[in-house]
């Protein structure tokens, strides 16, 4: 007695399914895991090293293979390495409950880390550990956004700890150096410095500030527009921090 599989099924295991809806009906490509975005984001080229096979399905998981003529009527074309890199690129990626759990801990913990390290305690200048910020993330019921980047959300976060407990932006110290002649210019820079540390006039100005991080590019521009080579713009620290960590009781 033959064991077979019917012509019309494929088995795989191992497998990333993307999905589309056309037409009414559903088809499904299956991929090799964590090779979706890399084909999604360039990195990957190789059509074969993302696909597991050139077959569209209606339902992966039972290996029932999409019929020809559903795939002309909502692709146009039965052409399947083609509509596969139509889903590929924009079809929606299916992940197990299991594996979706896993990905948003690991997009916590990343948030967690880049608050962790951009800010500290404003009154002692000491950052908190990345074990202290997930404290505090959990206790506000911080609900992680899978389809926002973890940059983004870094941002919302320290928005909202910020009615919870004391903690900023690390400041940026800078040192301006320019004729003294030009230091009327830096009036305009003033609403965007947090905090001027020094201020020495000889034959030249120097000034060492602290600002806000996300103010430096618009402060570089200015000081370029403004000054046009005349002076200097340097960055001493990227993060006025102290020694050791700060602890939340």
């Amino acid at each position: 007695m033959s064991i077979f599989t019917p012509t019309n099924q494929i088995r795989l295991t191992n497998v990333a399914v993307v999905q589309m809806k056309r037409a009414g009906k559903r088809f499904e490509i299956a991929c090799y895991k964590n090779k979706v975005v890399g084909w999604r984001s360039g990195m990957e080229k190789d059509l074969d090293e993302v696909l597991q096979t050139h077959s569209v399905f209606v339902n992966v998981s039972k290996g029932q293979v999409a019929k020809k003529e559903d795939l002309i009527s909502a692709f146009g074309t039965d052409d399947q390495t083609e509509i596969c890199k139509q889903i590929l690129t924009k079809g929606e990626v299916q992940v197990s409950d299991k594996e979706q759990h896993t990905q948003l801990e690991q997009m916590f913990r990343d948030i967690a880390t880049i608050v962790a390290d951009k800010c500290v305690n404003p009154e002692t200048k000491r950052p908190y550990t990345v074990i202290l910020i997930k404290r505090a993330m959990k206790d506000i019921h911080y609900s992680v956004k899978p389809n926002k980047s973890t940059k983004q959300q870094a941002l919302e976060v320290i928005k909202q700890l910020k009615e919870k407990m004391k903690i900023e932006h690390a400041h940026m110290r800078l040192r301006f150096i320019l004729p003294v002649n030009e230091g009327k210019k830096l009036r305009k820079l003033k609403p965007l410095i947090k905090v001027i540390e020094s201020e020495n006039y000889g034959q030249q100005l120097d000034i060492v500030c602290l600002i806000d991080p996300g103010c430096f590019r618009e402060i570089d521009e200015l000081v370029k527009k403004e000054i046009k080579g005349k002076g200097s713009l340097e960055v001493l620290t990227l993060k006025d921090v102290e020694e050791g960590d700060e602890k939340l009781e």
